[in-house]
């Protein structure tokens, strides 16, 4: 690897980070793990042992008792009570099972696997710090094998300003079924809510975003427009798909812009009215954002990067719990864009405390930004040394 300067590098740093997918990597080190996990159980194994030990050298007549209380106990019990114990076992499981179920369809991750992996597991001698990307950051040999998990970034591109025209280009359809049902879920979880049934436009809508048929989607979303020509969630779809450039994409989110922040502003102010006021001015909020969002990532795409960092900032710094659509992300591309390499390395502090999966954008970055500070030092050292170098070539001849 050849490492270049700051102003010749600055290239490199930013169609790195442009390219990386959201994917997590968490790194396992089955050794760590082999010692961690076996000492952990039979710490465990020898305590009760030393515990059973213990109660039968001390009070051994009361545990023959208890013992022949017990199998007295278990005899008397009639077979009504074990299909009694079957059907509330049975019962429990379904409803843990419905959960899960209802967990991973809304967030996108076990519910079960998340206590374990990030309360239970370290209690019994494991570490957290297999589960986010600080293998990145640290300075040991990368010896193992990784595991990689998909992080769910939708959106990340515009379907017809860029997944069309890839598909123009190669005739191959670049979003799946379970891509289109990801943006789909999405779509239904943070635009509509329960205040929308008996409004024909947001029907529509949910009936456009379930929608395979590109064609079909369209003409639903027009035709719920039409029915109420300020339905912000009418415009986004028409921005993500039917606008062919960029350009375009930003101009009809602009007018997205508008009618979201006036419905934001009247739910915002009866909020407190109802359940249905409130389920409405968060999903006012949702849009809004989301909105916001991709006109800062229209900016991006246009070359304007001072105005797509201001506009990011600002919904972090409005928004600060609202983590959904991986803003931070994306406004750390723009910081390597714009070649603000510290501003990237203060927002990338705010994040070693945190204890989910990282995505690959904060990995590489932060992988990014260590490389082009050894290549620093590296090129200041170089530089000396043919200072020194040529010191010395020019002195000689009058010496001699």
């Amino acid at each position: 690897m050849q490492f270049c300067g700051p102003s010749a590098s600055s290239g490199f740093y930013a169609t790195g980070a442009a390219r990386i997918m959201s994917t997590c990597y968490r790194v396992t080190e089955p050794t760590t793990e082999a010692c961690y996990w076996p000492s952990g159980c039979l710490w465990s194994i020898l305590f009760c042992a030393v515990a059973l030990l213990t109660y039968l050298i001390y009070k051994p007549p009361q545990l023959v008792e208890k013992l022949s209380h017990l199998t007295m106990f278990l005899n008397t019990l009639s077979p009504k009570f074990y299909v009694a114990l079957t059907g509330t076992s049975s019962l429990i499981s379904g409803i843990i099972l419905i959960f899960e179920w209802w967990y991973f369809r809304k967030y996108g991750k076990s519910f079960i696997e998340q206590i374990s992996m990030n309360h239970i597991y370290p209690l019994i001698g494991g570490t957290d710090d297999e589960n986010d990307c600080d293998s990145v950051d640290s300075n040991g040999p990368l010896t193992t094998a990784q595991e990689c998990k998909v992080w769910r970034n939708p959106y990340s591109l515009f379907r017809g300003a860029e997944y069309q025209r890839f598909f123009r280009e190669t005739n191959r359809d670049p979003l799946t079924y379970y891509d289109m049902n990801l943006s789909a879920q999405d779509h239904q979880t943070f635009f509509t809510c329960e205040a929308d049934a008996g409004r024909p436009e947001y029907e529509l809508m949910q009936m456009a975003w379930r929608e395979r048929n590109h064609e079909e989607r369209l003409k639903k979303t027009k035709e719920a427009l039409t029915k109420n020509p300020e339905c912000a969630t009418a415009m986004i779809l028409l921005a993500e798909e039917e606008c062919s450039h960029i350009v375009e994409v930003e101009k009809m989110y602009k007018q997205a812009h508008k009618v979201a922040e006036a419905a934001l502003r009247r739910s915002q102010q009866t909020q407190n009215h109802s359940p249905a006021h409130e389920a409405m001015y968060h999903r006012d909020i949702h849009v809004y954002v989301f909105i916001r969002r991709r006109q800062a990532m229209c900016a991006r795409k246009l070359g304007k990067l001072k105005e797509a960092i201001k506009m990011m900032k600002d919904l972090i710094k409005d928004y600060p719990n609202l983590n959904l659509f991986n803003i931070h992300e994306n406004l750390i591309e723009c910081y390597l864009a714009a070649q603000q390499y510290a501003d990237a390395q203060a927002f990338l502090a705010k994040y070693d405390d945190i204890h989910y999966p990282k995505s690959a954008t904060i990995c590489y970055t932060a992988a990014l930004l260590k490389a082009r500070q050894v290549a620093d030092k590296f090129i200041a050292e170089f530089v000396r040394f043919v200072f020194l170098a040529l010191q010395r070539s020019t002195g000689t001849p009058d010496q001699n």
